[in-house]
């Protein structure tokens, strides 16, 4: 059982409720231990504080749970630093979805020019609070959720001696969504899925001991007509069948770009515009249940459901407490595990978690037919990340033209100035419009 000083960066979030639960609920492993929350907004750090507490004293925890919007004095000491951040909030994210859009491109949290917008504001943070955890508390390791993680990591696996590791629970939901759609038996399903992330494919996958594909051919031949099988579910269960591997959700935006683009343009609000039309039910529920001795929180009042940011709690504690473990991890190539990509570039692959790090295990080489996009996604991400952490708009718009959904070079320079002047107040002034 280990005793560590864990640090929240984005402690106030609407999806730190779940967060705090899923720490919580392993939180025998942790007994001892300290959280401490941090956020800009010290109002719904309170209220993530108080339901935190009244969560760990129900379980009869000795946890303690503190918040403070002071990032450089909560880091003092820390052992794990937990990174989930959005600078800008969703109404950052929100210019992110809408001005791409209106130039008919995707603009999402993680893709295309919304993604790199994301990543520009995130790794500026993630500069600074690189620089206090090298200064505070060097031997911690950072845990990142914050989006996008793969190009997060990238920039500071490049630039601090840190230790970081990014995580994302896709390889595993992508398989139980894919396989929901595809009316199989979850249970019968092995898979390894390998890429980048938001950008993996599966590269192992049997069924009761078979190979799958054949079961995910015979299921789109079996529903492909079918009126109750969403567009979504149709086109995913279409890619897979056809490249014979089964696809991150996300590739959905390069497979089928013109049907999604004209559908974003058709509905009249953005994801993020929905998700801050609900937040306020959310805040309320929060609230509610940080006033009972017992909090229980609702999935459907919740942002992500009642356990967020599992995959992080989980190799805290096989790292913490030693317990050799193996989890989805994105972190450098090295020795080439990843086959055909570069020992630098930070790559989603499995990794055996123990006292001693993590250590990235060989896989088997991705689909030739699938692997020419997931090579530009990681030259694009390489770019990406330099950029953020000290390039110009001259790098910037290098690496937005390298993005497979924008592409052209002039609309990259104008998508990337409309973006830019939208979130100045939030990007150094070398990357200025």
């Amino acid at each position: 059982m280990a005793r560590i000083k864990l640090v929240y960066v984005g402690g106030g979030s609407t999806r730190a409720a779940g967060t705090m639960a899923s720490f919580i609920h392993q939180g025998a492993d942790f007994d001892g231990s300290e959280v401490v929350l941090v956020d800009v907004d010290s109002d719904r750090l309170a209220v993530i504080q108080r339901l935190a507490q009244n969560m760990a004293r129900a379980r009869g925890l000795d946890i303690a749970v503190t918040a403070t919007t002071d990032r450089r004095a909560a880091l003092d000491g820390a052992d794990a630093v937990l990174s989930s951040f959005r600078p800008g909030g969703f109404e950052a994210r929100a210019l992110d979805e809408r001005i791409p859009i209106s130039h008919a491109l995707i603009g999402q949290e993680t893709q295309g020019a919304g993604g790199f917008f994301m990543a520009l504001r995130a790794i500026t943070v993630m500069k600074e609070l690189c620089a206090e955890v090298e200064e505070v508390c060097p031997r911690a390791w950072i845990f990142n959720y914050t989006n996008p993680v793969n190009i997060v990591a990238e920039a500071v696996t490049h630039h601090s001696p840190v230790n970081i590791v990014s995580l994302c629970e896709g390889p595993v939901y992508f398989v139980d969504k894919l396989i929901a759609a595809a009316q199989l038996d979850r249970s019968k399903v092995d898979a390894v899925m390998v890429g980048l992330n938001h950008a993996c494919w599966s590269v192992e996958h049997t069924y009761d001991g078979e190979d799958l594909i054949p079961h995910l051919q015979a299921a789109w031949e079996r529903r492909r007509a079918e009126p109750g099988l969403s567009a979504h579910d149709r086109r995913w269960l279409h890619l897979a069948a056809a490249m014979q591997s089964i696809p991150a959700e996300y590739f959905l935006y390069y497979y089928f770009r013109d049907q999604i683009v004209a559908e974003m343009q058709a509905k009249p609000t953005t994801r993020a515009e929905d998700i801050m039309s609900w937040s306020g039910d959310y805040w309320q529920h929060y609230r509610e249940q940080a006033e009972s001795e017992s909090p229980q929180l609702d999935p459907a009042r919740s942002r992500g459901g009642i356990h967020e940011l599992e995959l992080a709690i989980d190799v805290m504690d096989a790292i913490f407490n030693d317990k050799d473990e193996v989890h989805p991890v994105n972190v450098p190539n090295r020795g080439g595990v990843l086959p055909g990509f570069p020992e630098d570039l930070v790559v989603e692959v499995q990794g055996r978690c123990t006292g001693q790090g993590i250590e990235p295990l060989p896989s088997r080489p991705l689909p030739r037919q699938v692997r020419g996009l997931v090579e530009m996604l990681g030259e694009y991400q390489a770019l990406a990340a330099e950029a953020a952490w000290s390039g110009s708009r001259r790098e910037a718009v290098h690496a937005l033209t390298a993005n497979p959904l924008v592409g052209q070079l002039e609309m990259a320079e104008q998508i990337y100035d409309e973006l830019a002047r939208a979130h100045r107040r939030h990007l150094p002034e070398r990357l200025a419009a």
